[in-house]
């Protein structure tokens, strides 16, 4: 165990955030205890960040209960949703931004980022796009292929305003972040 790692307290989405309800947050959470639940971890799992940053987090999450268990049973729903849940609290972690407004279906990406507490009158000023994948089980090449095809996918609203990609896999907890 590392012992320089931070925490990273999943059920702290349920706090909300800018453009996250605490509803949804909880519902984020969730979506996390059930994937980290499934790969049969306990509390205090370390969590790996590769690419632009490097850390480790131990993370905390709530019990998972048989309720859960049954409304989460689309894997591949869920572990994109618990994806979304670790990269806001990374990104929170590891940069001055914060999720601010979920972008529109079409733009190639998942979200705008906005620098934490700025009350601009203009919203994206210094805005940052975030694109998250989420991979159940994965290994190197996959998370790469999956970065490749993201940096892709980001690619028509380049050049005006930087991206983060972030690739978080459960298998091997890891959250690997590009900065475009």
């Amino acid at each position: 165990m590392t012992s320089n790692s931070k925490e990273l307290v999943i059920t702290k989405l349920q706090q909300g955030l800018p453009a996250i309800t605490p509803a949804f947050g909880a519902t984020l959470a969730e979506a996390c205890a059930v994937c980290l639940n499934n790969q049969g971890y306990i509390q205090g799992i370390e969590l790996t960040v590769k690419g632009e940053f490097t850390s480790v987090f131990k993370l905390y999450w709530q019990d998972v209960t048989e309720q859960m268990l049954r409304c989460w049973n689309d894997s591949e729903y869920t572990t994109e949703q618990a994806a979304y849940g670790i990269a806001f609290l990374i990104i929170q972690e590891l940069t001055d931004y914060t999720v601010i407004e979920r972008s529109r279906r079409g733009t190639g990406f998942d979200y705008w980022l906005g620098k934490k507490g700025d009350k601009n009158e203009l919203p994206f000023q210094n805005a940052v796009r975030l694109e998250v994948s989420g991979i159940r089980k994965g290994n190197d090449s996959r998370i790469k292929a999956r970065i490749k095809q993201k940096l892709e996918q980001v690619s028509p609203t380049d050049g005006t305003l930087p991206a983060y990609i972030v690739v978080v896999e459960f298998s091997n907890p890891l959250a690997f972040i590009v900065k475009k």
